[in-house]
Order: C-alpha cells, then sequence, then structure tokens
C-alpha cells in the first residue's frame, strides 16, 4: 500500500483549507497513493493553537465533504479527513473515512479531549473502528490520544491494524523530543506502522511522520514546509506480535 501524509499550511479560510485538501488529494493521485491522511481538524483548522479559525458553518462542512468524496472517487484514492462536526451529540472532533469508490466508510471520533479544548465545549466520542481500505486494516487516532494515550493505538493493533494513522498538530514545544519518541514508541511497543500528520508550522519542532513496525523512521517531513510524504508500507511486515502478546487478564 502507497500512503501519503499531507503536512499542510494551516488553513485561514475555509475556503483556503478546501483548496489544500484537493491539491494535495491531486497530487497524491498522480502519484498512486492508494490513501491520504490530513493533520488534525484540516477543516476548518484547529481551535486553540495561536491561529484565527471561523465559526463553524455546518453547511459548509457537508459541502466540503460531499466534494472530497467526489475527488477519492474521481482520482481513486482513499482519504482520511479530520473535520469539526456537529451532531446530536455535540461539537466533535473526527476523521472521516472515504473509500476508493468516493463512500463513506464511517469516522473515528476524539475521545480523549485534550485539555485545552475544553474551553471549546468539545464533545468525547464513545468507541473505536478499525477500517479497510485494500484489504489493509487501520485505525486512527486523533492528536492527544496518541501522545498520552497509548491504550488507543494498541486496540487497534489487537483488532488487527497494520497502521495507525495520527492526524495531529504539534507546534513550538519545549520537548519536541517526547513527541518523536512517542511515535517511535507507540510503533515497536505494537509491532505496527505509525502514521503522524502534522501542519507546517512556523517555530516547528516535531513533523509529520512515518515509523516502521521496527521503530525505523522511514521519511519525515521538514518543519515549516507544505509537502507529501510518500511511502511504499507492507502491511505483512505489522506483525503485531508485542499487542497481542498483552494478557489483559493479568493487569
Amino acid at each position: 500500500m502507497r500512503i501519503g501524509l499531507a503536512q499542510t499550511r494551516f488553513p485561514a479560510t475555509h475556503s483556503e483549507g478546501i483548496i489544500s485538501v484537493k491539491k494535495m488529494i491531486m497530487e497524491a493521485s498522480e502519484k498512486n497513493c492508494d490513501i491520504i491522511c490530513f493533520p488534525e481538524s484540516i477543516l476548518p483548522g484547529l481551535r486553540g493553537v495561536g491561529y484565527e479559525v471561523e465559526a463553524y458553518n455546518h453547511e459548509f462542512q457537508e459541502h466540503a465533504l460531499e466534494n472530497v468524496c467526489l475527488l477519492a472517487r474521481m482520482n481513486h484514492i482513499g482519504v482520511i479527513l479530520p473535520m469539526e462536526w456537529k451532531d446530536e451529540v455535540g461539537m466533535q472532533l473526527v476523521a472521516f473515512v472515504i473509500s476508493k469508490e468516493g463512500v463513506i466508510l464511517g469516522y473515528q471520533t476524539k475521545n480523549q479531549i485534550d485539555l485545552d479544548e475544553d474551553q471549546f465545549g468539545y464533545q468525547p466520542g464513545t468507541g473505536r473502528q478499525i477500517f479497510k481500505i485494500d484489504d489493509v486494516n487501520f485505525g486512527i487516532v486523533i492528536c492527544h490520544e496518541g501522545w498520552r494515550y497509548p491504550e488507543t493505538v494498541r486496540w487497534a493493533a489487537r483488532q488487527g491494524a497494520s497502521i495507525v494513522f495520527h492526524p495531529q498538530f504539534t507546534g513550538e514545544v519545549e520537548n519536541p523530543e517526547f513527541y518523536d519518541a512517542a511515535m517511535v514508541c507507540r510503533s515497536v511497543e505494537n509491532n505496527i506502522y505509525f502514521a503522524s500528520v502534522n501542519y507546517s508550522l512556523e517555530n516547528q519542532n516535531s513533523t509529520s511522520a512515518l515509523i516502521s513496525p521496527s521503530g525505523e523512521r522511514l521519511c519525515k517531513a521538514l518543519p515549516n514546509v507544505e509537502e507529501l510524504l510518500i511511502f511504499d508500507i507492507e502491511p505483512k511486515q505489522a506483525s503485531r506480535l508485542l499487542a497481542m502478546r498483552l494478557k489483559p487478564e493479568l493487569l
């Protein structure tokens, strides 16, 4: 499976965000990617991280999702599209999964909300899902979940995921070594691929990266550069050995 990790600029407006998404999907398709993943809440942008984000507009979100489904079908590429989404539960941070045929396969909610996000009234989701494209099982954990709640990644690995995608935002931080090491930990402690997708940011200390099931950093984006990381993964290399050796009854 050829994956694309889209390290995009932070969108200044709703419209700029969808233009950026379309551009990256087209590039990934031209380079024969099977799936592309975007950063956390690429539409309309993540709140509370130092950037102005437009007010939530559900009509725009619905229209953008429809357009991305059409793009996925036209370009025969799977898409992981993180968004804000409001429904009967309330406002949530989610990641939609769209098939190569342009069909919405479902979405993963952010269930563990960062302390700094409480002020925006986000509702935590419930439950986790495994998705499949081209017979490859994968899970999704969103930002804070992958950094501070490794159980979320372990769950996906134990349910058969060969790779876990990690849409996130990490800007200027005092301990970038933690974030880079955490990516490796999530991979090695489960023997799976771990694909972390950040924005392109000024003063960026930790960037998008793909880690192998043995902990090798297979590719890594440059800081403050908008780029599409592309890599061919071998799902059979994800043995999930350590994840499956866990004995929950002994905890």
